[in-house]
Order: structure tokens, then C-alpha cells, then sequence
């Protein structure tokens, strides 16, 4: 049997793997953290997990590794952790705290991880220009807003309610890095909505008012903006 070499580049492509992979150990952290009801520890490594999440995708496309390691599927691996990541904590987190109270909560629980198990399944939830194509499934922001900004147990169902709707609407939401038109702008409100949640965790999930308005209000653009996009397809284009 001809011995398999083990080349730099390969070695490069199967680290960016093991980098993926680390999202599965603080999605650990993060469940031990939400079942000792220590919700700013859980956000602080679901942040950590959306950053891997974040960088490990430009580091694959660069070192080629589709091409290099074909028999791995980064694509499955990164699918399985976001599940966990983006979905399974964020839902067990409203029903662990009784958030809407013990009914609601455990309602919303089980709306959230039902439609986006069958969002995850569908392989045309992508656009050419990398728009999702309805909620992408990005539970840990949406949770997230919901302890920082403090809603009621009502508001807070129907905000559930909606995001699930419109998993299942072609409506455009933006992939802040991906999605060319509009980048700049985007990936900064993007960034001021990362640094308002580090200064909402720094303050204990008791954050100022500012704070909570701003994560608020970048928020609803981030969700907004990509069907507004959709309306008006020249928006950001450059003339040729």
C-alpha cells in the first residue's frame, strides 16, 4: 500500500480545520457556562465561536483547502458547529433563563430549533451574490439583543415568532463580509454591533441605556438591510 504524504500545504488545510473545529469546545464552554445560568460567560464564548466562525471561512478560500483536502468538507463541519453555535445554546438559554416566562420559553425553544434544523437542510439558501436567502439562523445575535436590550416576555415571543416566519420568506439577508454591495458600510455596522456587545457584556448584561439603544438600532439594519437591497438590486453597485 502506497504510504500517503503528508505535504505543507495539506498540513496548512487540515489546521484550518482544527481551527473550525475548536467552535465545537466553546460551544462546550458555553453549554456548561448557560447550565450554571452564567449568561454573560455563555455569550463571551458564543462571541469567541462567531469570531472562529468568522475567520476560518477567508483562511479555507486562501490556502485552497477545498482543492488541497477533498476528502474533508469544511462546509459540513462549519454547518454542524453553527447548528450547535447559532441555534441549540441561544434556544436552551431562553428556556434555561424563563425569559418569557416558562411557558413562552420553552415555546420559542422549540420554534427556534425546529425551523432552523430544516433551514440548514436546504442547499439553495445562498444567492449568487451571497445574500442568505431568508433569516439566516443567527439565533446567538438575535438571544443576545433579547438579554441586552431587556424587552418584555411578549415583545420578546413575537420577535421569535417573526425571525422564524421569515426563515421561510425569500427575503435577502446580508452576509456582512460576503456580499460585495455595500461592504463597507455593512461590515461596519457590523463591528459597532460586536464592540456594543463587548461594552454590554463588560457591563454584566447591564448596559446603559446608549448601549442598549445602539445594539438595538444596528440590529434592526443588519436584519432590514439586505431586503432593502433586494428591493433596489443597483444599490451599491458601482457604474461601470
Amino acid at each position: 500500500m502506497k504510504e500517503k504524504k503528508v505535504t505543507a500545504p495539506k498540513a496548512k488545510a487540515f489546521s484550518v480545520h482544527l481551527l473550525t473545529a475548536s467552535g465545537s469546545f466553546l460551544a462546550f464552554l458555553s453549554l456548561v457556562a448557560a447550565s450554571d445560568m452564567r449568561w454573560t460567560a455563555m455569550f463571551w464564548w458564543l462571541g469567541l465561536a462567531l469570531l472562529v466562525d468568522g475567520i476560518d471561512g477567508p483562511i479555507a478560500r486562501k490556502l485552497e483547502v477545498k482543492e488541497v483536502l477533498p476528502n474533508w468538507s469544511g462546509e459540513l463541519l462549519d454547518n454542524v458547529i453553527d447548528y450547535v453555535t447559532y441555534v441549540l445554546i441561544p434556544a436552551y438559554a431562553l428556556y434555561q433563563s424563563g425569559f418569557m416566562g416558562e411557558k413562552l420559553s420553552f415555546l420559542s425553544a422549540a420554534i427556534i430549533v425546529i425551523t432552523s434544523a430544516i433551514y440548514y437542510a436546504d442547499t439553495g439558501m445562498k444567492t449568487k451574490e451571497n445574500f442568505f436567502k431568508g433569516f439566516p439562523v443567527v439565533w446567538n445575535m438575535v438571544v443576545f439583543s433579547l438579554f441586552v436590550i431587556g424587552v418584555g416576555e411578549y415583545t420578546a415571543f413575537a420577535v421569535v415568532v417573526i425571525a422564524a416566519v421569515m426563515t421561510f420568506v425569500p427575503m435577502h439577508f446580508i452576509h456582512p463580509v460576503r456580499v460585495v454591495r455595500l461592504r463597507t458600510i455593512n461590515l461596519t455596522v457590523f463591528l459597532v454591533w460586536s464592540i456594543l456587545g463587548i461594552i454590554a457584556l463588560l457591563q454584566n448584561l447591564q448596559a446603559d441605556a446608549w448601549v442598549r439603544y445602539g445594539v438595538a438600532i444596528t440590529g434592526i439594519y443588519l436584519f432590514c438591510i439586505g431586503g432593502i437591497m433586494q428591493m433596489w438590486p443597483q444599490l451599491g453597485r458601482r457604474g461601470r
